[in-house]
């Protein structure tokens, strides 16, 4: 099913724009590893991704209090700045593909919006997008907010916005908020929650969107 054109995009960063996961793993592996967690795979601190870092922690360390899950995020955001991005990519034809879509642009991530404007800016993907959006002291994915916020800017209604992701708590944010929703074939997110979110649609490289 080809993707129709819509008033606003909203882009997921991380495993939809950013082939971020090396840096995002080998931060979260060294705040676990300080804290005494050794042995973490790739595969399962990818798993986490898309999702907030705190059910990483409470998986990791059963019946850990709110202190020290907080005290663990703190350490995860000192370090991972620290990394420059260094084994970080824009997956292939993500620049291309955000200067041939029209309408407005804006992005819905966890990552705080300083932070997804820093490494937008570093790619040199930031001049792409009307608004930086990301989840700055509200509940993050699968809550809704962070597509609120950037559809209250911009006044636009729901069902004229797609949302772009590659994770199951991106597909239930949007489904719960009405705005349509794609999913993405190259990132992180398991493929069978996210079709449980039933998205409106599904592509396997960026330039479906344009086509």
């Amino acid at each position: 099913m080809s993707v129709p054109r819509f008033q606003l995009y909203l882009f997921d960063i991380d495993g939809t724009l950013l082939d971020s996961a090396p840096d995002i793993c080998g931060a979260a592996r060294e705040t676990l590893e300080a804290a005494g967690a050794i042995g973490l795979t790739d595969k399962q601190l990818r798993s986490y991704i898309g999702y907030h870092l705190k059910e990483l922690f409470a998986d990791v360390f059963p019946g850990i209090s709110e202190e020290r899950s907080d005290e663990l995020l703190r350490t995860y955001r000192a370090i991972y700045p620290l990394r420059e991005h260094r084994s970080t990519r824009v997956y292939d034809g993500v620049p291309e593909m955000l200067s041939t879509l029209g309408g407005l642009k804006s992005t819905a991530t966890t990552k705080g919006s300083e932070t997804a404007r820093i490494v937008l800016s570093q790619f040199g993907l930031i001049d792409y997008f009307d608004h930086v959006q990301g989840t700055d002291g509200f509940p993050c994915k699968p809550e809704p907010d962070v597509i609120l916020r950037s559809l209250e800017k911009f006044g636009v209604a729901p069902e004229q916005c797609l949302f772009i992701g590659d994770a199951a708590p991106d597909m239930e944010a949007g489904r719960r908020v009405g705005v349509k929703t794609c999913g993405v074939s190259w990132g992180y997110g398991d493929v069978t929650a996210m079709r449980e979110q039933a998205p409106d649609y599904w592509i396997t490289n960026p330039f479906e969107l344009t086509a």
